[in-house]
């Protein structure tokens, strides 16, 4: 039997932005101290947490989160999370659901940044300098708990989430910007301006009751229908949409979108645009241009389209006609200065 956890609050506006901890993105939890009764790992899981009423391990009741033994000695229990992508923290979300009596009573979180790919021994190492990120905080029990914070610009890369003596936590996430390595831009180097992953992000769409928005731009293919972006059915004129902001100002060169996994739902056409107007955009006033003019989608497949002409974008607008859903859109270009 599985349930979900009664207790959620009204998702604050930070949660908007991506979750630099996410599996999806890379995220792993690379240490803990203790993990008797559930493993680090599923800190970091993408679904919601889950109960199963009557289910037990041989070490206790079965807990979809991250839970310690009772602690009998002084101190207090820590995991170390290597973020997917590297960015500067905008809020994090520590969420205690289904653990009702055995959650921590207080937590607080360190960032560092390390460069390269170092080993855990590295990470554990003297010579890190955590600095702090939340200071303790109590914690509500079977609670999505959710803290804005400052990170005054700096780019983390690992984080420590510290909890009070000792308890259960379901999910960790860890909102913020994404600020990639430079060398993916080099001039000259063709890349994908639109992945989340390079700091792309899907800035606001006409509907997205069935999948989010960021679906478009997470990396790898989906892996289900409800891994996309996908609108309710209109019902009157008009059609859907979605706008992009670039990771960097750049070139567009080839287009791929995927409708994997929408069978009897995918848009019957698309067209997309582009224009260039840097931290002014606004979408009500921006001129648009023609980047892939209106073409027809097929269900279940991907779609590209290459040698195109458009010259240097901040943004792109899919638009969908009228209706439905994409999983994947790739926007393969150059950075432009």
């Amino acid at each position: 039997m599985t349930a979900v956890s009664k207790r959620r609050t009204k998702s604050p506006p930070f949660a908007d932005l991506p979750d630099l901890a996410a599996e999806r993105l890379g995220g792993v939890v690379i240490a803990a101290n203790d993990d008797f009764f559930a493993p680090k790992e599923n800190l970091v899981k993408a679904n919601r947490p889950e109960w199963r009423e009557g289910e037990y391990t041989d070490r206790g009741k079965w807990m979809d989160g991250w839970e310690t033994r009772r602690r009998r000695t002084p101190g207090h229990d820590w995991a170390i999370v290597r973020l997917g992508v590297p960015g500067t923290v905008h809020g994090v979300v520590i969420d205690t659901s289904f653990f009702t009596g055995n959650y921590p009573e207080a937590a607080s979180i360190e960032t560092a940044t390390v460069g390269g790919s170092p080993s855990i021994d590295q990470v554990m190492g003297d010579d890190i300098e955590w600095q702090p990120l939340l200071k303790k905080s109590r914690l509500k029990g079977d609670s999505v708990n959710s803290f804005a914070v400052k990170s005054k610009g700096r780019r983390v890369t690992h984080l420590r989430l510290n909890i009070f003596p000792d308890g259960g936590v379901a999910r960790l996430r860890v909102h913020g910007e994404v600020v990639p390595d430079e060398d993916v831009f080099k001039p000259g180097r063709e890349v994908d301006l639109a992945a989340l992953k390079h700091g792309g992000f899907v800035v606001s769409c006409s509907d997205m009751h069935y999948g989010n928005r960021q679906n478009l731009i997470l990396p790898g293919r989906s892996t289900h229908m409800g891994d996309g972006w996908e609108t309710k059915r209109r019902r009157g004129p008009g059609h859907d949409w979605a706008i992009v902001r670039l990771a960097r100002r750049g070139v567009i060169e080839r287009v791929e979108l995927d409708t994997d996994h929408f069978k009897g739902n995918a848009p019957g056409k698309c067209m997309l645009e582009y224009t260039d107007a840097g931290a002014s955009f606004d979408a009500r006033t921006a001129r648009w241009k023609v980047l892939v003019p209106e073409a027809p989608l097929e269900a279940h497949q991907q779609h590209r389209w290459g040698n195109l002409s458009a010259k240097a974008a901040t943004h792109v607008r899919l638009n969908i006609y009228p209706d439905g859903g994409v999983a994947r859109l790739r926007l393969f270009g150059s950075f432009a200065r």
